[in-house]
């Protein structure tokens, strides 16, 4: 069995080789959605930047879809500030007034969250997006690798956590004292839009049972429209 330190070694020797290939800082983004497992990634994209003295504040992306929860949002607002990012929220392009949310998942997720995540992309002049996806939520993702590029618009997804599970994450996460959303010590154990997430009513079932079982058993539409 693969250790913690181990992964966590292999995670940070990624994000280390973007600096290594001479990869400008400011055109790495962290897509972070304030949830657990983004969280870790930015904090050792944190770690690499400021071990390679690079003194600039990581950029990071955060995509809202007007419908997530009031304590991710605050979480996401504190920790921004108290780590000093360069944070750019990104939104659809219109109010979603009238538009019914979570009516057709695979439509929603492409209007309010790949749509905008794309615009951001290319607007901010992305050449590695950073996530916090792991091979162990969902059989869609686990074929991804610790790489994927993208064609639409070009750029290179990197998935530095790729290896680790959900008690990987955690043991992470205590172990640096890192700050995590309050909604996890109310029985949430995955975090999304606030219509399409509840907490599980089984504890020992798998992580993601809390998620929208329409969008789950969508993933792989979802992510050939470009959602991670």
């Amino acid at each position: 069995m693969i250790q913690l330190s181990q992964k966590t070694a292999y995670a940070r020797s990624l994000l280390e080789t973007i600096i290594s290939n001479g990869t400008p800082p400011s055109s790495v983004v962290v897509a972070w959605t304030g949830g657990k497992d983004s969280t870790v990634v930015l904090d050792l994209w944190r770690n690499v930047l400021r071990d390679a003295g690079i003194s600039a504040p990581p950029r990071v992306l955060s995509l809202d879809t007007g419908c997530k929860f009031p304590e991710v949002t605050t979480f996401r607002d504190k920790l921004a500030a108290s780590w000093q990012l360069d944070m750019h929220i990104v939104t659809p392009p219109a109010d979603n007034t009238g538009y019914p949310v979570a009516a057709n998942v695979v439509d929603c997720c492409r209007r309010l969250k790949v749509l905008p995540l794309q615009h951001a992309v290319k607007s901010l002049n992305v050449s590695i997006l950073l996530t916090g996806i792991r091979r162990d939520e969902h059989p869609a993702r686990a074929s991804s690798g610790h790489a994927e590029k993208v064609i639409s618009p070009p750029h290179q997804r990197l998935h530095p956590i790729f290896d680790f599970n959900e008690m990987d994450v955690w043991a992470y996460t205590f172990e640096r004292q890192l700050p995590y959303c309050p909604l996890y010590d109310e029985g949430y154990r995955s975090l999304g839009c606030k219509p399409c997430t509840s907490p599980p009513t089984n504890t020992s079932g798998h992580e993601r049972q809390g998620r929208n079982a329409v969008k789950e058993q969508n993933m792989q539409t979802l992510r050939s429209l470009g959602y991670f």
